[in-house]
């Protein structure tokens, strides 16, 4: 039992964010950050949004509208990942900081540019700077189950074939599906500093595959968007991976983070997914509910096969990758965001029709 010595240690431990200082959001135009985004300003919260050109109207105009549905201002602030110093202004007077920014992307060329630098050199970038401005208390980073696995492998080698936040990704590489090792390099390097200082504490947010609707509808560059159009546009209507895969709400991860930043007690590395599914279960849902009129897929295609033209098809999907992950589970636990973020999950299959209905809305998936 804790004592009441323990007890008022732990509440003195505690960080309070003030609700009429503004908060920053890096990445600000991006798929997870406009719902949360969202979530501040429905909330009465300023936002400083930090993003690469806030002249370019296409790229804010869905914020600016959120900030005129609501009454609640947002102001636009460049910065960039590798720039040092970039981020001064906008986190200037906030006590919260949503790192939000990295990149997430199966299409590059050079993985140590694109995906690793941005990742952990934006990371330290930013959290430098917290560092400097004297009023950040608590900063809320946005990591991914990818910082705690790799494969599927991975899951069934962990504790009781589950994955905790006690389990870190040992097996990615720059070679090996650097996208994760870009998210655990960032992480690490994000605790790395956090422990160095005591002036801001550190909760980390680890979503699996993020899906659902965009608030930024036609100029969302997710890979989730990119999968989500696939299964809709005919790509994959011969059929998907039976490939093991979490899977979150955009709006649910986006409830997480604001929880996060604002529940006093919220603490280290927390696994926001709502689902141990599949793509297999995701293509049921879609087939049951389009199948008939739209090329969705409606079953999953041989390993061997996948083996075989998986490469050709994308540089991502190696024999390796193929061999890890097809016709395997994925299971995470996610009880200590229900109980320490006041977590609810909305149904796998509500995320999909609404990511669907999204689609078909702007004309991005077209009847058989």
């Amino acid at each position: 039992m804790i004592n009441k010595v323990e007890l008022c240690l732990k509440l003195l431990e505690m960080t309070t964010i003030d609700k009429t200082k503004p908060v920053l959001v890096t990445g600000a135009t991006g798929y997870v950050a406009g719902w949360l985004i969202k979530e501040l300003l429905e909330n009465g919260i300023t936002v400083h949004a930090a993003v690469r050109n806030p002249s370019d109207e296409k790229k804010v105009a869905h914020l600016k509208a959120l900030s005129a549905q609501t009454g609640t201002p947002i102001k636009f602030y460049k910065a960039d990942l590798l720039q040092e110093g970039s981020y001064a202004e906008a986190m200037e007077g906030c006590e919260l900081v949503y790192h939000t920014a990295s990149p997430f992307t199966s299409n590059y060329k050079d993985a140590q540019k694109e995906l690793i630098d941005p990742a952990v050199k934006g990371t330290e970038n930013v959290l430098n700077q917290a560092n400097k401005v004297n009023s950040v208390k608590r900063v809320v980073l946005t990591s991914s189950c990818a910082a705690i696995y790799t494969d599927c492998t991975d899951v069934a080698a962990a504790p009781g074939g589950v994955l905790t936040e006690k389990v870190w990704n040992e097996t990615a590489s720059l070679e090996h599906q650097p996208y994760s090792f870009s998210k655990t390099l960032a992480e690490k390097k994000g605790w790395e500093l956090n422990q160095a200082q005591k002036q801001w504490d550190m909760v980390v947010i680890n979503p699996s595959l993020v899906m659902g609707p965009a608030t930024n509808i036609g100029t969302a560059t997710s890979e989730s968007m990119t999968l989500l159009k696939q299964m809709g546009d005919g790509t994959m209507k011969s059929g998907v991976p039976n490939m093991g895969v979490g899977i979150v709400d955009v709006r649910d991860l986006a409830k997480a983070h604001f929880n996060a930043g604002y529940i006093p007690s919220a603490n280290g590395r927390n696994i926001i997914s709502g689902h141990n599914s599949s793509f297999l279960e995701v293509a049921h849902i879609l087939n049951d509910a389009y199948g008939a009129k739209y090329p969705v897929p409606k079953k999953a295609l041989p390993k061997w096969l996948l083996m075989l033209i998986g490469p050709s098809v994308n540089k991502s999907i190696t024999r390796k990758f193929v061999r890890n992950n097809v016709n395997l589970a994925w299971k995470a636990d996610n009880s200590k965001s229900r109980q320490e973020l006041a977590m609810h999950y909305r149904p796998l299959k509500e995320t999909m029709i609404d990511s669907f209905e999204m689609l078909i809305k702007e004309n991005l998936v077209k009847q058989k």
